[in-house]
């Protein structure tokens, strides 16, 4: 299964801002934009910013690859799955990215970042309409729930994370979590407002449309 293995901080620094890609560390003192708010490399402190309209849809294609942690074949893969499809493509496509299993787990808390989250379920501990599922790029439809394998729920990290959903109040409205079966069902499709990608997604149709 072919993963990014670039480096995280680095990846926020190029796009500019915080891509919450280390969980908690990157609302801390120590993230790499707090320390260090400029583009990497050793020109990165002069690096100019000005794009043309080509790089401006190439940047905005590289932050949202980024921050879901899918490699470019995968990306323009579930691209090619929506562009066909009635309605809106670029919210299409934000729509199916959020539905893929590891980032509807990090969305109901069992993960501190998306790629967490991928380690979740490619070990076998998700489980979907009460079956293993051990693929990152799963699709979970309107109706399913997904939940802990029950076999793994008595491991310290559950145990300590069902004491710290206890208090979270910030699910996503089309998701209704069930905070002591550590379970989620989907209820609807997410809204763009609640998806929180800051960038516009028809520039990606423009990039992949060119």
């Amino acid at each position: 299964m072919a993963r990014s293995i670039d480096p995280k901080c680095r990846k926020c620094r190029r796009a500019g801002e915080k891509l919450f890609l280390k969980g908690d560390r990157c609302f801390t003192p120590k993230c790499a934009i707090v320390k260090r708010a400029y583009a990497p490399g050793m020109h990165g402190k002069g690096l100019k910013r000005g794009l043309s309209e080509y790089g401006s849809q190439l940047a905005a294609k590289q932050k949202i690859k980024r921050m879901y942690g899918i490699l470019e074949r995968q990306f323009k893969h579930h691209f090619d799955e929506v562009k066909g499809k009635k309605g809106i493509t670029g919210d299409l496509f934000l729509t199916r990215l959020e539905m893929r299993l590891d980032n509807v787990v990090y969305r109901m808390g069992l993960a501190g970042s998306r790629s967490q989250a991928r380690q979740l379920v490619s070990h076998g501990l998700i489980y979907v309409n009460g079956r293993k599922v051990t693929i990152p790029s799963y699709e979970v439809k309107i109706g399913r729930t997904v939940s802990v394998n029950i076999h793994k729920k008595g491991k310290n990290y559950f145990k300590n994370l069902s004491q710290i959903l206890k208090n979270k109040k910030d699910f996503p409205g089309w998701l209704e979590f069930n905070k002591e079966k550590l379970e989620a069902e989907i209820k609807d499709f997410p809204d763009r407002s609640e998806i929180g990608v800051n960038v516009d997604a028809q520039v990606i149709v423009e990039y992949y449309s060119r």
